[in-house]
């Protein structure tokens, strides 16, 4: 189907019970079982739960992925990346990542034997030249929050699969409406929901998503040791708001073209950067459309 039907559709069935069109809001914490290892799928509600998994399957489709996982924020699923590494193990990541993601790496992971280099990938080469005996993981943000800084996800992709590392992209601002990373080499996508994909201001959350089973496995594990699983109203909200993730993304794209080419010729402004020319759908894998745009230092 296109983007705004599975953005509508994807992961979600009639409730078996009633044939209720929109996924309920299961709020339970345990299951009736017919026995020892006896269930139909669903044993704790940290481990499954039905309104979690309907959303973890629309946004992985949004994404082109197989395996969505969700967690309590985008932090909590970046947290359970690292999960993939170990003390002695080496990172390379985006040098103008999120600040939630740089204390994240730099203040707390640090204190466990991960190695971390800050690089600008806005050059792919200089992931390259990073790249050490134990390097395992390239994190790639891109846009990058707050300075919209652009990498070439295809290539960072392929340098990393080149050299036997797992690759992973933040695809917070672009959201796969505009950019689909796994369509592009990359092993995991990583969102905070909270940010578009929601769009509400109303929730908090985060999802990894992937096709590759053993991440999956791996990702999934820590999701149900770890614990940091979002609510299933938090999960239901998400899901409202991805069936209008096409048309949001649209206007704000149209709004920011607008604000951009008012913005452009304008003597008060030092800085401001253009990508591309109008939105098309064919621009909206790895390339960046005129939504995204900075200006630096008014005079």
């Amino acid at each position: 189907m296109g983007f705004a039907t599975d953005a509508i559709h994807a992961g979600q069935i009639p409730d078996p019970t009633t044939g209720a069109v929109m996924t309920p809001i299961y709020m339970t914490t345990t299951y009736a079982q017919e026995g020892l290892h006896e269930h139909k799928g669903y044993e704790y509600g940290r481990t499954h739960n039905f309104t979690r998994a309907a959303m973890e399957k629309n946004i992985a489709k949004l994404e082109n992925g197989k395996f969505g996982i969700a967690f309590s924020s985008g932090v909590a699923a970046i947290q359970a990346l690292l999960g993939l590494v170990k003390a002695g193990d080496h990172v390379i990541v985006s040098d103008n990542v999120y600040g939630g993601t740089y204390r994240l790496f730099e203040k707390i992971w640090t204190d466990y034997g991960i190695k971390f280099s800050w690089v600008d990938m806005s050059d792919v080469n200089n992931i390259t030249d990073a790249i050490s005996e134990n390097t395992k993981l390239v994190y790639i943000e891109t846009p990058t929050n707050p300075m919209l800084n652009i990498t070439d996800i295809r290539s960072a992709a392929k340098i990393a699969s080149d050299n036997k590392l797992v690759s992973i992209v933040d695809n917070t601002f672009m959201t796969p409406y505009f950019q689909r990373p796994l369509e592009l080499g990359a092993d995991i996508v990583v969102h905070s929901s909270t940010k578009y994909l929601n769009g509400h201001s109303d929730v908090i959350g985060g999802i990894v998503v992937t096709n590759n089973d053993k991440i999956n496995e791996r990702v999934r594990y820590i999701q149900n040791a770890a614990g940091a699983v979002p609510s299933p109203f938090d999960c239901w909200l998400t899901m409202r708001s991805t069936k209008t993730l096409h048309v949001r993304m649209k206007q704000h794209n149209e709004n920011a073209l607008a604000i951009a080419n008012y913005l452009k010729n304008k003597e008060f402004v030092k800085k401001n950067i253009l990508s591309g020319s109008e939105f098309t759908p064919s621009a909206r894998i790895g390339k960046t459309t005129n939504a995204w745009f900075r200006w630096n230092a008014f005079d």
